[in-house]
């Protein structure tokens, strides 16, 4: 199906609803926002069933579009890094290269009115799944080769037949998957309290930038220039599906892997990570010494020694990863998976973290999806425990939860609550046509879901 079927009907720029003292100063970046500078947006969507009287009243979607641009003015008063633009500011001799958010110098947030001619039960199939959603966010990247950047945040809501999509792409530097929940519950929150409420979220952003001991709050890259640490990835030929995993389906999985080690520590997510590591390495047939690991991304405000709030709105997550090679991995039984990563969730200390910091400060490195990322591995992103079924806007509960072309590769996993709640789970899944053929055709893999 041709991306370009989808029809574009408005577009505009928003602003927060009033300036703040805040607002005049530059947002400075950190180690964890700057290593993010070539990587894709966030991009996260929710799909609503249009509302009976959507259909009998005229001025229905006018009404809708008003409300979530008003809201989302109130909402960037809070969140006002979005509403920003990057600067860079760069140097020949020696090379050097700041980038910063200017929060005064810029139109605001994209918002994007579309419609598409489908149904839900369309957007739902498989078969739509990698190209129509792509359709439901604007494409971009946040800093061009040539230095120009586009808007930090794109909203763009989409008309079907019978539903809405809300589609909301992050820049990746200004903030994680937490910071990108907490927006996106705020602007909920607001919206569903206009006329009712005062204008404050209950939970208020943290906006200023932990700095590391040790550390000036402007950061200088090596770089002349951003072309050279700017780069376009282009994701080979993917299938993706969403597999769907029930409380009870989630509770086996952890007994099961807990049972196997001998142990009650391995928790429910590090139990199912380790059955798509072996289930996918299975698919793949890879050599018996290929090397092959599971990253899972982890937040580090709750590491931190002191922590930080979990309304810190920035960066402040890594990756740990459980390694060894297929053969051992096929060899060994489930326990034995989820316990590498267990050891591998726990050993992430406060040292930890402070370590990496000082080793990026050591030798600064912007992440590059191509080579950060392998065939033979797989990355279990997004979380669970965000509260994404949570937003509403008038429309009730959201039907479903899709992401964008961003960050696809072979091995990408993102998980997602499932929509019931208490404690499901959904994994949306990227592979290969043949692995996923095989991974459906996987007995022990598809008996575990449900």
């Amino acid at each position: 199906m041709d991306l370009l079927t989808v029809k574009h009907i408005s577009e505009c720029f928003v602003k927060p609803q009033f300036v703040t003292e805040s607002m005049k100063e530059p947002c400075h970046l950190i180690p964890w926002d700057l290593a993010m500078l070539s990587v894709q947006y966030i991009q996260k969507g929710l799909l609503f069933t249009k509302p009976p009287e959507a259909y009998d009243q005229e001025d229905f979607i006018k009404t809708l579009l008003d409300n979530l641009k008003h809201s989302l003015s109130l909402t960037l008063v809070h969140f006002y890094p979005l509403a920003g633009r990057m600067k860079t500011l760069t140097t020949q001799n020696p090379p050097s290269c700041v980038v910063f958010v200017d929060c005064n110098d810029s139109p605001g947030a994209k918002f994007i009115h579309a419609a598409l001619d489908l149904s839900i039960a369309d957007i739902l199939s498989p078969t739509y799944v990698p190209l129509v959603v792509q359709s439901f966010f604007d494409h971009d990247r946040a800093i061009n080769h040539d230095g120009h950047t586009r808007s930090l945040l794109s909203i763009q809501v989409t008309e079907l037949v019978d539903g809405i999509f809300i589609g909301c792409s992050i820049n990746h530097s200004l903030g994680d998957g937490t910071s990108f929940w907490n927006f996106f519950n705020a602007w909920s929150e607001i919206f569903q309290g206009q006329g009712k409420i005062d204008k404050y979220p209950s939970n208020l952003p943290i906006i200023k930038r932990w700095i590391p001991e040790g550390y000036d709050p402007i950061i200088s890259l090596p770089y002349s220039h951003p072309d050279e640490f700017i780069s376009r990835f282009e994701a080979p030929q993917l299938l993706e599906r969403v597999f769907h995993f029930s409380s009870e389906s989630i509770a086996k999985i952890k007994a099961r892997a807990n049972s196997e080690a001998k142990t009650q520590k391995i928790s429910s997510f590090q139990s199912l990570s380790a059955l798509l590591w072996r289930t996918i390495t299975r698919t793949r047939n890879l050599p018996h010494d290929q090397s092959t690991s599971c990253r899972l991304a982890t937040n580090n405000r709750s590491r931190l020694d002191p922590p930080l709030s979990q309304y810190y709105f920035g960066n402040c997550i890594q990756t740990v990863r459980g390694f060894t090679t297929a053969g051992e991995l096929l060899e060994h039984d489930l326990g034995w998976a989820a316990w590498k990563l267990h050891e591998a969730v726990v050993s992430h200390s406060d040292k930890a973290i402070r370590e990496w910091l000082e080793a990026w400060k050591q030798s600064p490195f912007i992440y590059q999806v191509d080579r950060f990322f392998d065939p033979c591995s797989i990355m279990m992103g997004s979380s669970p425990r965000f509260n994404k079924y949570g937003c509403e806007f008038g429309m009730g509960k959201a039907v479903a939860l899709r992401s964008g072309y961003a960050h696809k590769f072979d091995g990408k996993v993102s998980a997602y609550p499932g929509r019931e709640g208490g404690g499901s789970i959904d994994l949306e899944v990227c592979l290969p046509p043949n692995s996923m053929k095989a991974l459906e055709a996987d007995r022990e893999f598809m008996e575990a879901t449900s």
